[in-house]
């Protein structure tokens, strides 16, 4: 389904695909120059913003400091960037629109494709004994071997694999390599299932080994198109994109941690009595250790004017505390497959929903376990929310899904069993704000903030785009 909308010749109208007004020729050339600009590297800086309003190109040789690394754009395209979000979009001038996700996962499905290995690699496994027997197969074969077609032979068992043997051989792996039983990854909470590396996984001696088994693992994944069982949190995903953490990615690993930062961050610290230093104390396998978040930070208190450097200090660490090894392993077995810039174009939601994929969401089940508050069942906007949830397509369902709850999936036992910062928490919607107050997330407590819109076209708008540009939501 494609992701295309109209930007500044019209109106808004419903979702189109965005080839479908071109010749079949044209359109297979279009598409096969935007996709070829992936084979090439420079040393431009990626990162680096465009101007205010990029430079529309004449043709497809002219460069400038703006271009990206990966070469100039086709002709009749231009990038620009969205002022609140700051995500790059890009504008096709020949038909007048603009893409967004259709457009990435097209690029990135290329970039495997015209990368494959001919011919086939057999990996052969037990269903008694795969992970163990998974590791071995994975990690004696050559990284770009990995590359070619996989063929998955169960031992004992006749049967060609079309594919779904290789499906159901990821969906299984995945279930026993992320169990947190191998102390490899852990629970990020209590209460919270998503997935994140144990830094106590050093009491396998063999754990960097294993975690680099996991990178090329999650590397074949994405490369062959193939789903995982398990999802982990989003400052993981953050992490395989290279993406700065910030303090709302606490949030979703530790509440508790995250509220006592915001406390700090919210108030004048010189009027407490608090003596904190740039230190950190941490429990590890019974053990109460002291990390120093910079050099002679015993000495160092942490004051009005310094606090905020404290709390990005703090954040890092936590985020990252004890997890530097086994980080570097992943990334070693991760790019021996595949490299991590063919990835620079999504951000964490999008790397979630092409790592785990979507599933069916029942709308009446959502709808039937949801409360509310300051607002009734009958409430018009809460009638002109379920209507535009219903309108939606999977793939911007499952963002909706992913924006006020943290993950696009839901438990097995459906919305009755989602599960909050402090145990079941059931979806609720809250009236808050004014008609001109954009939507706002609590993903820890499965939470929707929806002012009360005036009429559905408003609320269509507003929740488009907290759907297509989470970050710019303040979502937490």
């Amino acid at each position: 389904m494609s992701n295309t909308q109209f930007t500044i010749w019209r109106r808004r109208r419903p979702t189109t695909d965005y080839e479908s007004d071109e010749p079949q020729s044209e359109r297979v050339q279009t598409i096969q120059q935007w996709d070829q600009r992936f084979l090439y590297e420079d040393s431009v800086d990626q990162l680096s913003p465009p101007p205010q309003a990029s430079e529309a190109r004449t043709g497809n040789q002219d460069r400038t400091n703006n271009d990206d690394p990966l070469g100039p754009l086709p002709e009749g395209w231009a990038t620009r960037r969205d002022p609140t979000s700051g995500r790059r979009y890009f504008i096709n001038h020949v038909n007048r629109t603009s893409q967004w996700q259709k457009t990435q996962n097209s690029w990135f499905k290329y970039l495997c494709q015209s990368n494959a290995v001919p011919s086939n690699v057999t990996i052969t496994v037990s269903r008694k004994n795969l992970f163990e027997e998974a590791f071995n197969e994975i990690m004696r074969k050559n990284a770009v071997d990995l590359r070619r077609r996989l063929y998955i032979q169960f031992k004992g068992e006749q049967g060609l694999d079309y594919g779904g043997v290789a499906r159901e051989w990821f969906f299984l792996l995945s279930h026993e390599v992320l169990n947190p039983m191998y102390y490899l990854f852990m629970y990020a909470g209590t209460n919270n299932y998503n997935l994140q590396i144990n830094p106590a996984s050093f009491v396998n001696p063999d754990h960097l080994r294993y975690f680099e088994f996991i990178g090329r693992f999650i590397a074949m994944a994405l490369f062959h198109g193939k789903f995982i069982d398990s999802g982990f949190t989003m400052p993981f995903y953050k992490m395989l994109l290279h993406k700065k953490l910030h303090l709302n990615d606490l949030e979703s690993v530790d509440v508790g941690f995250y509220n006592s930062i915001v406390w700090i961050k919210e108030n004048n610290i010189d009027e407490c009595d608090m003596e904190l230093y740039f230190l950190a104390d941490f429990e590890l396998l019974g053990e109460i250790n002291t990390h120093q978040l910079k050099a002679n930070g015993e000495n160092i208190p942490v004051t009005e004017a310094n606090k905020q450097e404290y709390i990005q200090l703090i954040v890092e660490w936590r985020l990252n505390r004890g997890i530097e090894q086994q980080t570097r392993a992943l990334f070693t077995g991760f790019t021996s497959v595949m490299p991590l810039e063919w990835l620079q174009f999504f951000d964490e939601r999008e790397l979630e929903l092409l790592l785990c994929g979507m599933q069916e969401i029942d709308v009446d089940d959502w709808q039937k376990n949801t409360v509310y508050r300051n607002y009734a069942p009958g409430s018009i906007t809460v009638t002109y929310f379920w209507r535009f949830v219903r309108s939606l397509d999977h793939e911007k369902r499952s963002k909706l899904l992913q924006f006020v709850t943290g993950t696009c999936r839901v438990p097995a036992g459906g919305f009755r069993d989602l599960i909050g910062s402090s145990g079941p928490q059931m979806f609720c919607i809250e009236r808050v704000g004014e008609q001109n107050w954009l939507p706002r997330s609590h993903t820890c407590f499965n939470r929707l903030d929806l002012p009360p819109y005036r009429s559905y076209m408003q609320l269509v708008e507003k929740m488009t785009r907290a759907i297509e540009m989470t970050e710019g939501f303040g979502n937490e």
